[in-house]
């Protein structure tokens, strides 16, 4: 089906788990992809292709290397495969978000798909290898076309200017690493094509935040990449809007909190269903939720080096004896070192539970 016809021409369709984007004319094409990547100006068409197999199976290999499966895919999706550069995801494309912004006669388009919730991480996280291996399917891959020709090196600063509005929507999402307890910057995998024309009239010499193509790549792509981490795991604002999701960096889950529970000698036994739904009950609390989210941020600060420990013990105790107030459960211990910092939120929450099971009348149940 075709999904958008662009400015300049070119035509992008969804079938056979991929999404091609054919071009009209000539185009300049710089891509992040093992697969013919870097900078080309003889290209015919760039796709980007779904290459799982269903839920908790491994992704597709059609040959034994990662660029002779995407030689494959882009035969059987009917191109050129010496004209044609292609990256692999475990996304899905109906997923797919294609937004557009315009300036006058210029405008860019991004062509998105994403998700972050097995392989968010972090720049500068441990990393997972250090020689060759087989390459991973892809998880943010973007296609930003800009209907302006640019000079090769103007093309990679686009290519830089994308990456970081990723980065800017993930920090606007909060999206946590899963390798680390700090904020992803992307996935382990994230690979992108640009894609400028060489036929335009338009002649940049910048893409840069200062220039107006910066300014459009930028909220083309924050808003792309938004969109479709919506559709494909429903990370949103409102998914966020809770304090287990928050500190899931920190390693505090419910089945962590629950295992601190069954630690307790409390007189009113929770089952753990139930246990869980107060708890979700505490995190979503929108007074106790703000000042939760400050508490995670100072230490965030502290790991920085931007504040010191007896800093944000200081204020991190403040703000959890506020917390208390505002859930009605004794005031917790007061964290006296980095160490402790995330214990003392996590008995917070687990106090709080206790107190609301304590509050049920007898024999009701949740």
């Amino acid at each position: 089906m075709e999904l958008a016809k662009l400015t300049t021409g070119d035509v992008a369709y969804r079938y056979d788990k991929s999404i091609a984007l054919f071009f009209s004319g000539a185009r300049k094409v710089l891509s992040t992809s093992l697969y013919n990547g870097g900078y080309h100006e003889d290209f015919t068409a760039v796709f980007n292709r779904d290459m799982t197999q269903g839920a908790g199976m491994p992704c597709e290999e059609f040959a034994s290397t990662y660029v002779e499966s995407m030689r494959i895919v882009a035969q059987r999706i009917g191109l050129d495969p010496d004209r044609t550069t292609g990256m692999g995801t475990a996304a899905q494309m109906e997923n797919v978000s294609i937004q557009s912004r315009s300036y006058k006669e210029l405008t860019v388009t991004a062509i998105v798909t994403g998700g972050v919730e097995t392989n968010g991480g972090r720049v500068g996280d441990p990393a997972s290898y250090y020689k060759t291996v087989p390459k991973k399917c892809g998880t943010i891959n973007i296609i930003l076309v800009i209907d302006a020709d640019l000079p090769p090196g103007i093309l990679a600063r686009a290519l830089v200017t994308c990456t970081e509005a990723k980065t800017a929507a993930l920090q606007e999402l909060m999206a946590d690493s899963r390798y680390s307890c700090g904020l992803a910057t992307g996935s382990g995998t994230d690979q992108t094509i640009i894609v400028a024309n060489a036929e335009s009239t338009l002649y940049f010499e910048g893409a840069g935040k200062h220039s107006k193509l910066g300014e459009l790549i930028g909220q083309a792509v924050i808003a792309a990449v938004k969109e479709t981490l919506a559709k494909q795991s429903g990370l949103t604002p409102a998914h966020q809007h809770n304090l287990l999701r928050r500190l899931r960096r920190f390693g505090i889950t419910g089945d962590s909190l629950w295992h601190d529970y069954e630690a307790r000698g409390v007189t009113r036994r929770l089952i753990k269903p139930q246990f869980l739904q107060m708890l979700h009950a505490v995190g979503e609390h929108s007074g106790g939720f703000a000042l939760g989210v400050g508490y995670i941020h100072l230490y965030d600060e502290f790991l920085w080096g931007l504040l010191t420990e007896e800093e944000t013990c200081a204020a991190g105790g403040r703000l959890l004896t506020e917390m208390a107030h505002c859930a009605g459960v004794p005031l917790p211990a007061v964290p006296q070192g980095g160490e402790s910092y995330m214990d003392a939120m996590a008995t917070f929450l687990v106090d709080s539970v206790c107190v609301r099971a304590e509050e049920l009348p007898e024999g009701e149940t949740l």
